[in-house]
């Protein structure tokens, strides 16, 4: 989800297949309980709407399922509702949602300001016992993948728009990766209480897309210890948040 400006772009991933790969992956990371009324779950930041479609349609249980976003670029709209919205404030009210999904959308809202709000309206529009998703670009990655181009992330803000301009990738740099830093000291301001859920998520990945690898069986039996000592390092970091 992006703003409306000019300046920003939507990024959205369009290929359906693998955002239902991706929905898999958030179901299994989200551990959620079998049986009980039907969760409502809400995904900020659309994009082409094949994880939203996922869990309205092909998850292992069904959900009733809300989507928003500030541009409509979806290639499925089945199965759930829809909100158009302007900016990161959300058009729900408190505590109504057992599941709040935020994949790679916080560094496209703007600011800190913005990805503070962003954040604080996970919280809000969650239920006491409800659960996120929260996943976003590591600033530390070696190449960053909206651009395609190394270390644009690396360099200070008010530089990276220069080293997009160098490189004759774009004119103006229009994300805001951050830091594990970074978002964990504004998932503290939000009260949210955070997993970071690095090998987890590498597990499922290779579990859903490579079933049956040498590789998914090595990293199933890497100690949490390892996992802990280079959580900073992943190229994408991910959690699961909970109401503090």
């Amino acid at each position: 989800m992006t703003d409306a400006s000019p300046d920003r772009q939507p990024h959205a991933t369009l290929d359906l297949r693998s955002r239902r790969l991706k929905g898999r992956k958030i179901e299994r990371l989200l551990d959620l309980p079998d049986g009980g009324e039907m969760p409502r779950l809400l995904e900020v930041g659309a994009g082409s709407g094949g994880i939203s479609h996922y869990f309205a349609t092909g998850a292992s249980r069904r959900y009733q399922v809300e989507a928003v976003d500030v541009v409509d670029n979806r290639q499925n709209a089945e199965g759930y509702g829809f909100r158009l919205i302007d900016g990161t404030d959300l058009p729900y009210p408190d505590t109504c949602m057992d599941v709040v999904i935020s994949n790679h959308v916080i560094e496209h809202v703007g600011g800190e300001r913005e990805q503070s709000n962003h954040l604080a309206e996970i919280r809000r529009v969650m239920k006491q016992d409800g659960v996120g998703y929260v996943a976003v670009p590591n600033r530390w990655m070696l190449v960053e993948p909206h651009y395609r181009l190394a270390f644009l992330s690396w360099w200070p803000e008010g530089m990276r728009s220069g080293w997009l301009r160098l490189w004759r990738k774009g004119k103006h740099y229009d994300c805001r990766p951050l830091s594990r830093r970074q978002i964990e000291r504004l998932l503290d301001q939000a009260r949210l209480r955070y997993e970071q859920l690095h090998g987890e998520a590498l597990v499922a990945i290779l579990d859903i897309e490579r079933p049956g690898t040498f590789a998914g069986f090595v990293m199933k039996r890497v100690p949490a210890a390892v996992w802990r000592r280079i959580r900073g390092i992943f190229p994408t970091l991910i959690y699961r948040v909970r109401r503090a």
